[in-house]
């Protein structure tokens, strides 16, 4: 199987991180054992508007099957992203959503699988607002016991990521050439 067979993962990182931050390192071993490319998009000191043009944009010339997953800001722009273009589902870590300062979307319009983390604790994204968005978008929701980075349910995390992957692509109708790790 070459690179380009290969369905994608795409992570967007937070505010205050990078394309190569923990989280997104543990979860894209999984993604990469489970038969997935994965790509991080580095939007380090762009504005959040400038970070979802970036995202569309490299979405726009996509010929293959993904997903988007987000943390933070990144789960944001994912989400935002999701509406206008055509993922097979978004894994959302703590979405900043419903955040003042950001730009108002149309969540309801999501048309994807959507699986949400979220920590109760959460001192940046009220949990209110993560359920609100739950409702809106159909979505599968988690809140663990645990901050805005949820650093401390980082196994929860990636129990959760691993079955999201599973069930979004098993459920596609497209044809994905995956290792047998997904019908495991």
């Amino acid at each position: 199987m070459t690179e380009i067979e290969k369905p994608l993962v795409i992570f967007s990182h937070g505010k205050v991180s990078g394309p190569k931050g923990s989280r997104i390192q543990a979860l894209s071993k999984i993604a990469e054992r489970m038969g997935f490319e994965v790509e991080s998009l580095d939007y380090r000191r762009l504005p959040t508007n400038e970070r979802v043009v970036k995202l569309n944009n490299h979405l726009a010339n996509l010929q293959r099957p993904y997903v988007l997953v987000g943390t933070s800001m990144g789960g944001y722009v994912s989400a935002v992203a999701g509406i206008e273009n055509h993922p097979l589902g978004m894994f959302l870590i703590s979405p900043a959503i419903y955040l003042d300062g950001y730009a108002e979307a149309e969540l309801e319009k999501v048309k994807c699988p959507v699986t949400i983390v979220h920590g109760w604790k959460d001192d940046i994204v009220p949990v209110a607002n993560v359920i609100k968005f739950a409702h809106a978008a159909g979505a599968n929701l988690h809140i663990f016991d645990g901050g805005h980075r949820l650093r401390e349910k980082l196994p929860e995390t990636e129990s959760c990521f691993e079955q999201f992957l599973r069930q979004c692509f098993i459920e596609s109708t497209i044809d994905l050439p995956l290792k047998d790790a997904v019908n495991q």
